[in-house]
């Protein structure tokens, strides 16, 4: 597994739950960092980009030597890095599944994607994703209309869908109700998985974590389907065993098992 993102000082999000969430569903994690940040539970207090070339050579690095089955991307921050991402997944020839994890605003609210970023996400990640995972504010960016109900998110999947996604994951964390509900959406179809509000703190890069289980999945030769499901239940068991570090939006127990 290759992880293109940011990394969190806190340990809760980024770089550092992709690593976790890899080793704890059995996979390998290659890292490309993209920025740094000074980031806790309650807030991001300052963000350090990598330059984009050097987030290229780290890619080109691992894709060279290591390789991957899949590759994850988080937080790039802005359109060169974007580009550079792009790029270099083109120059190494990389055909492992991509899943992108479209990262624009933090659990805390601090903005992680620059605007003129969301186009170019649109035109060079989006349409050689595997997989996209926007919750329902990046949806909103991403299509361009209010994604605020179980209608408006098949409708969000199915313009994502038709903007090249091979297939879509629309999160619906942030509706109100005690049943969240997820959208998988493929050219075949859409299946709505839901499960009983967990009442936690600790939702603190919840984001990142789901979308590296699922690539870790893929890059074990699970079907999409059966990696959302593991991905969804390792989520909900790291939820359960937060271990309430913080004052803000905690951490998820990544030791979980599922």
């Amino acid at each position: 597994m290759l992880s293109i993102a940011g990394s969190d000082s806190g340990g809760g999000a980024g770089i550092q739950a992709d690593i976790k969430t890899i080793a704890a569903l059995g996979g390998y994690a290659a890292t490309a960092i993209t920025a740094l940040t000074a980031q806790d539970t309650t807030a991001v207090h300052a963000v350090l980009p990598v330059p984009p070339g050097f987030v290229r050579r780290q890619i080109l690095a691992v894709l060279g030597d290591i390789g991957a089955d899949a590759v994850k991307t988080g937080m790039l921050g802005d359109a060169a890095t974007v580009a550079a991402v792009a790029d270099a997944l083109d120059e190494a020839g990389c055909t492992a599944l991509l899943v992108v994890d479209p990262v624009m605003v933090a659990t805390s609210g601090a903005r992680l994607l620059a605007p003129d970023a969301v186009a170019a996400l649109k035109a060079r990640l989006l349409p050689r994703a595997a997989l996209l995972t926007p919750n329902l504010p990046e949806a909103e960016a991403l299509c361009g209309f209010p994604v605020r109900d179980p209608a408006e998110m098949a409708r969000a999947a199915a313009a994502l869908l038709s903007a090249g996604a091979a297939a879509v994951l629309v999160k619906g964390g942030h509706l109100e109700g005690r049943t969240v509900t997820d959208l998988l959406a493929t050219p075949a179809g859409a299946e709505a998985f839901s499960g009983p509000r967990i009442l936690s703190a600790g939702t603190h890069g919840t984001g990142c974590t789901l979308a590296s289980a699922v690539a870790t999945g893929l890059a074990q030769g699970m079907g999409l389907r059966e990696a959302v499901l593991r991905a969804r239940a390792y989520v909900r068991a790291a939820i359960a065993a937060a271990p309430g570090y913080g004052a803000g939006n905690g951490p998820l127990g990544h030791d979980a098992r599922v």
